[in-house]
């Protein structure tokens, strides 16, 4: 059965996706706004508001919002990243209308205690101190910020410190309000699930929301820059990122399998060369990650700190010379890799909701994998390296945790 996409009047959009043989549903809402678009001074909003509304909402509070859905053996919970926020919900079929239930209550009855505002906080500090004492979690927020500079984009989630403590309830109240508009909201579903019926659920829900336009995200253009963090470490962890591509870019597909061959399995250039040839490195691997508007393509590794720069300097040559000379059966093997992966993905009900409300957001409709086998099955080595080629041509990031490589490299 194909998946369907319906648009209710408000502009909210459901996409609904049946799997013959599922015996358990995935739902989820899945907003299209992050920390990027938080003002100056706030940063942390938006994770902040997605811990606030589990403390209470409806009817219930915090426990009774955790014992309606593990009554039933239902799980529920929530994300934040740069550019979405998901709340989303795994259940048996006859609960699917709970969950969906819960989860808007979550987003339009939240009681945003301010007592409960305060506690939060706390813990949200001492995630953030995990996050701090985590080198290879810091790194990423070091790297954005050395390739945006002071963006809006290259705001770290959780935000800082200051501007936690300095949020208020009036700023949840005013971000949800604002930002969380019927023109940015997807409703998935997947797996055991009667369309309809969700169809009709999603109505009396989120129907009568206001179809005001939400605020425009910002731009952003990658700059590049050094982000050195001295603090103490027992590796030198490291990272360069290169432009990438905006999500909908026709070459997008192009450079994920690129990097997949470069740096993304043991059979890769970047972890033969380094770890397996040279004993050089313990952790690398590349990745790309895309936004609407802009994107990154980048190396992260761990090395000891007196062959840091050594290792950077030789992860950066790695890339320039795959791409001039990535070869057809590279590109083979990293097509099978990420092949492999959207399938098995694919196969669940959460990988659907999260696959469908991703292409949604990018390309205003749902793409079947057969879409996607087919985007990846017209890349070829040549274009593969076109796509590589032209990054390398831009700026750079670097960024380093426990030693000066940035300086050197």
């Amino acid at each position: 059965m194909a998946a369907d996409l319906t648009r209710l009047s408000n502009g909210l959009t459901v996409a609904i996706d049946p799997m013959p043989g599922a015996r358990s549903a995935a739902i989820g809402l899945y907003a299209g706004v992050g920390s990027r678009s938080e003002a100056a001074g706030k940063g942390g909003l938006a994770h902040l508001l997605e811990h606030m509304v589990f403390k209470g909402a409806g009817g219930r509070d915090a426990r009774g919002i955790a014992e309606a859905i593990e009554d039933v053996g239902g799980s529920l919970n929530a994300w934040t990243a740069r550019d979405q926020t998901v709340f989303h919900a795994r259940t048996l079929p006859d609960d699917v209308g709970l969950a969906l239930e819960l989860i808007a209550d979550l987003v339009r009855a939240p009681k945003l205690d301010a007592g409960e505002l305060e506690r939060e906080k706390q813990v949200i500090l001492s995630e953030l101190g995990e996050c701090l004492d985590a080198p290879d979690d810091l790194i990423h927020d070091h790297l954005f910020e050395a390739a945006l500079g002071d963006q809006p984009l290259a705001r770290p989630v959780l935000g800082r410190e200051a501007s936690i403590l300095a949020l208020t309830r009036d700023d949840c109240l005013d971000w949800l309000g604002t930002e969380y508009r019927p023109s940015r909201l997807v409703i998935a579903a997947a797996g055991a699930v009667d369309a309809d019926a969700v169809l009709r659920l999603a109505e009396n829900l989120f129907g009568d929301l206001d179809p005001v336009d939400p605020p425009n995200i910002p731009a952003a253009h990658f700059v590049g820059g050094i982000r050195s963090d001295r603090k103490a470490a027992e590796q030198t962890h490291l990272a360069f990122a290169l432009p990438g591509l905006p999500s909908s870019h026709d070459d997008a597909p192009a450079l994920s399998l690129f990097s997949q061959a470069v740096g993304g399995g043991m059979s890769s250039r970047l972890f033969q060369e380094l770890r397996e040839e040279r004993g050089m490195a313990y952790s690398i691997y590349s990745w790309t990650q895309s936004f609407a508007d802009i994107g990154l393509f980048a190396v992260n590794l761990s090395t000891d700190k007196a062959r840091a720069a050594e290792a950077m300097v030789l992860a950066r040559d790695c890339v320039s010379r795959a791409a001039e000379g990535l070869t057809d059966a590279e590109l083979d093997r990293a097509r099978a890799q990420v092949e492999a992966g959207l399938i098995m993905a694919l196969e669940t009900a959460q990988g659907r909701t999260d696959s469908m409300a991703r292409s949604i957001e990018i390309f205003n409709r749902i793409m079947t994998l057969d879409e996607m086998l087919d985007e990846m099955r017209q890349v070829t080595a040549y274009t593969a390296r076109n796509a590589a080629q032209s990054m390398l041509s831009g700026p750079i990031a670097l960024a380093s945790i426990g030693g000066k490589l940035a300086l050197a490299a």
